[in-house]
């Protein structure tokens, strides 16, 4: 496809750098020239200097022939205006990245007024990551299939577990429970494993489950399942407000700290059934005060990634609370992971894989198209949900005697409500949803998963 990026920040680099991978023809656009020209030379792209609203700089990107145009600047207003100029001119789909929460509560609107295919708040978005894993603390990573009736969660296999030394096949000979293991992390390599296959310790894994079956798993070997009571998180951004609007109703206690008093006031008008601290958060006497070692889960959400990354460490040396840590910079990934912080999110990759998901879908939309794409293991792996929506080669035939390509898994089918894991007699209908978890690169229809 011919896609126009508009915005070479984290974002628009890291889709640039996604898409182009993925075959797609990629030309960006940015005002600042030595950033244009960076992502284009690194990314082997083409590169336009201009305002990406402006109906000539468009042009010369070439809006009359592309597909598709992504806006991810800095500005919402920007953005939507680049959407909207590029449907009267290109009549392409069109993505716009849009974060004020005022618009948040108008995206319905906004979508049909302008015309828009898609509308990503990265705040928004990152607010859900983080109350996904604070439903399973023992996870490092939560994603959902089957609108939420299925989780897909990473953890970690720590010492002594009894999973160590064993085959998956222990999971339902010895333990009776019912979860999928459907890809494996160990040092460098990804394994989408057999049920041969043993454990170690330290292993990644990822498991595929219900709620309830995920629940039972976490409790049978040994890994916490208690119910998170209290949250504490440094920085009174956008996605923190985001974040104590879905945890509140759920009955958590939430304390705020915030250095900046005029975002104390607002956030304590906004949430008052939240505690709002101002202060520095990086403060060890704050915390102590503030009630750190009674803390069931931390959040360290500040802009700077070396805060976050110490108050992390910190908070793991002298309390039990699950940790959540913001890094924007993926450079030293290799090391973050080294120093064993708990669950890292990286926002920027957060809306890449939104985006990313929504242009599989684009590609096929008919037969059976990507509905959910989450990528696993700093990319090397990637779960996908196909919604099956006509007959073809794959439908009625017992799973044993599919030909899979190599590192392919099943990992689930949702049938009207019902979530199946999947065995050698079960068959793929039309009208289900199926979760496919890869090393393979680029699926963008069921049939891809066939030798």
């Amino acid at each position: 496809m011919q896609i126009i990026i508009v915005g070479c920040g984290n974002v628009g680099a890291t889709l640039t750098e996604q898409l182009s991978k993925e075959g797609h023809n990629i030309t960006v656009i940015d005002t600042d020239a030595q950033r244009a020209e960076s992502v284009a030379n690194r990314f082997d792209v083409m590169g336009v200097v201009g305002n990406g609203a402006s109906f000539n700089v468009q042009n010369e990107a070439g809006i009359e022939d592309a597909d598709l145009l992504i806006a991810v600047t800095t500005s919402d207003e920007l953005n939507l205006l680049c959407c909207l100029i590029a449907r009267k001119t290109g009549g392409c789909n069109t993505v716009a990245r849009v974060r004020n929460p005022i618009y948040n509560r108008e995206i319905a609107y906004i979508k049909e007024e302008l015309g828009l295919s898609m509308v990503i708040n990265p705040e928004y978005a990152a607010a859900s990551e983080i109350a996904r894993l604070l439903k399973f603390p023992s996870a490092i990573k939560v994603d959902t299939f089957a609108k939420g009736r299925v989780e897909l969660l990473q953890c970690k296999i720590g010492e002594g577990s009894v999973l160590s030394g064993q085959p998956l096949t222990y999971i339902s000979s010895g333990l009776h429970c019912d979860v999928l293991i459907c890809s494996v992390e160990r040092g460098e390599e990804v394994y989408i494993p057999s049920g041969n296959f043993t454990l170690r310790e330290k292993d990644v894994i990822t498991v595929v489950a219900s709620s309830k079956k995920a629940n039972e798993f976490f409790r049978k070997i040994g890994m916490a399942t208690n119910r998170i009571k209290n949250c504490m998180i440094i920085g009174g951004g956008e996605t923190t407000y985001y974040l104590a609007k879905q945890l509140l109703p759920m009955g958590i206690g939430i304390k705020i700290i915030e250095q900046n008093k005029e975002r104390c006031d607002e956030l304590s008008d906004l949430l008052p059934q939240a505690m709002v601290i101002h202060g520095d958060g990086t403060e060890r006497n704050l915390l102590y005060e503030e009630g750190l070692l009674q803390a069931h889960s931390f959040v360290s959400w500040t802009s700077l990634d070396e805060e976050n990354i110490m108050l992390s460490l910190f908070a793991q040396s002298v309390s039990k609370a699950k940790t959540i840590t913001k890094v924007h910079r993926i450079d030293y990934d290799e090391i973050i992971d080294k120093l064993d912080l708990g669950s890292v999110l990286y926002p920027k990759n957060i809306t890449a894989e939104y985006i990313l998901q929504y242009v599989r879908a684009m590609q096929n939309s008919i037969g059976s198209n990507v509905e959910t794409l989450y990528r696993l293991i700093d990319g090397k792996a990637e779960a996908l949900e196909f919604r099956v929506r006509e007959r073809s080669e794959l439908v009625g035939v017992p799973l044993k005697e599919l030909e899979l390509k190599e590192n392919v898994l099943i990992a689930c089918i949702s049938r009207r409500g019902v979530i199946i894991t999947p065995g050698g007699q079960d068959t793929i209908e039309v009208g289900d949803t199926v979760a496919v978890v890869t090393t393979n690169q680029g699926f963008h229809d069921l049939r891809d998963i066939l030798k």
